[in-house]
């Protein structure tokens, strides 16, 4: 049963370009089955089925229609910008110049998105479900991404939820990567070390790996699982 409530949540999303960096995904790579786990409102499905790639995306905000998703974008966008204006320092403003930059970015993948989801909700490539329990086969994919959900909300989510969600993961995908491993705040998440305990306990190979992305300081490593 989901819990969410599309006033309680601030819907951002990020672009194809930013998951390839993000995510460390090679030309080869871009070609398995994706399965991106708390989705969003990220461009990654809508520009990856427009290149002829397969992605599913899960997500409970697809309950709500694109017209719902995009009224919440616009009551939430200055609360963004000037959440990220107050604390610039915390992040690196190389390839993205100033918070107005970062707003034109992430606005022009939503709206990638927003265009795209009446057809991408008829083609089932979005779906309302969500973590931690997935509707998927076992390794039905071959490669499951979470952008900027676990490890992130780490004061929200329990250490628990951390464990069973990527669990799941691990179950319907053969390999599985997370970005970032930090909390909102940018302290280090502290679900990491636990959880990574415990995949290593049960057989599973795990690694933190460096990718070429980072906005957020100290952001630029993601969490790769792969069965043993």
């Amino acid at each position: 049963m989901s819990f969410i409530k599309l006033k309680n949540i601030i819907p951002w999303g990020r672009s194809m370009d930013e998951y390839v960096k993000m995510f460390n995904l090679t030309p080869e790579e871009l070609g398995l089955t994706i399965l991106d786990c708390a989705g969003g409102p990220a461009s990654f499905n809508a520009e990856m089925t427009a290149q002829g790639y397969k992605v599913i995306s899960c997500d409970p905000i697809y309950q709500f229609t694109a017209d719902e998703i995009d009224n919440r974008i616009q009551d939430t966008y200055q609360i963004v910008i000037d959440g990220v204006k107050a604390i610039q320092e915390y992040y690196v403003w190389q390839n993205i110049q100033s918070p107005e930059e970062m707003a034109e970015i992430r606005m022009a993948a939503m709206r990638k998105f927003l265009a795209d989801l009446p057809l991408g909700i008829n083609e089932n490539r979005y779906l309302t479900d969500e973590l931690p329990v997935l509707p998927f086969g076992t390794h039905q994919f071959d490669l499951a991404l979470c952008s900027h959900f676990l490890f992130t909300y780490s004061d929200q989510l329990s250490e628990e939820f951390h464990l069973a969600s990527v669990l799941e993961m691990c179950r319907v995908a053969k390999e599985v990567r997370i970005f970032p491993l930090l909390k909102i705040s940018g302290e280090p998440s502290p679900h990491l070390k636990p959880v990574m305990s415990e995949l290593q306990q049960r057989h599973y190979s795990v690694e933190i790996k460096q990718v070429p992305y980072e906005f957020q300081k100290n952001s630029n490593q993601i969490l790769r699982i792969n069965s043993m």
